[in-house]
């Protein structure tokens, strides 16, 4: 638990200092890009700037998800080994008994995992690149973060659920189907995942382990619901 929170919290602030000073420079090259600057210094008007700054501010929060988006499959599918293990070790906890350790099984839990990461991140580019957009038009883009962080929680949430829907024989296709039954389960663990970032270190540490064992043992209580 504890050695991948510290490399995940390593990877973290190293992933936040390239954000926050490549974010800056890339939204003043947009907007000189585009003559944004000289239009609005042009027509003096006070709401027109509050409209565009809180755009601004909207536009760096929507690249700070999508960030935190890239950052969260990378580490996905580099610690699915070890969550995928964390989860049946979980399980195997609850039920009492060991599960008898299989390479082969192991092997599957991660290419599924990693086909899952890459599925998940296709989507939510697409969904990314549509809240980017409406994040440049004045009142509409001031709603596009909090659209931008459930999205980013259901699909971290769905990632942790879905090593107990593997291991429940599901499908890729049936898992899918079945989290999208369960959206509350997979965003409410998402967002707690998300705000223990507010804790800093212990937070960062914990958050990993947190989210796989919080959804092992959220979804144990739902297995009559499997099939």
């Amino acid at each position: 638990i504890i050695i991948p929170g510290i490399i995940y919290t390593l990877l973290f602030l190293a992933g936040m200092y390239v954000f926050w000073t490549s974010t800056d420079e890339a939204v003043s090259f947009l907007t000189r890009r585009i003559g944004l600057d000289q239009w609005l210094s042009a027509q003096k008007s006070g709401l027109l700037n509050f409209l565009f700054l809180m755009g601004g501010i909207m536009l760096k929060l929507i690249l700070g998800f999508f960030y935190f988006s890239l950052f969260k499959y990378i580490f996905l599918i580099l610690g699915s080994p070890v969550f995928a293990y964390l989860s049946e070790k979980t399980e195997a906890i609850m039920e009492g008994k060991d599960f008898p350790f299989s390479f082969s099984q192991l092997l599957k839990d991660i290419l599924r995992g990693v086909k899952l990461a890459v599925r998940n991140s296709l989507w939510q580019t697409v969904y990314a690149v549509t809240l980017l957009i409406l994040s440049f038009l004045p009142v509409i883009g001031w709603i596009t973060p909090v659209i931008a962080l459930s999205i980013e929680c259901y699909y971290y949430g769905f990632s942790m659920l879905d090593y107990s829907c593997e291991r429940n024989k599901l499908s890729p296709a049936e898992s899918i189907a079945f989290i999208g039954r369960h959206r509350g389960l997979a965003v409410g663990n998402g967002m707690v995942f998300y705000f223990m970032h507010f804790i800093p270190f212990v937070g960062w540490v914990l958050a990993p382990a947190y989210a796989v064992i919080a959804a092992t043992i959220s979804l144990y209580h739902q297995k009559e619901n499997f099939n």
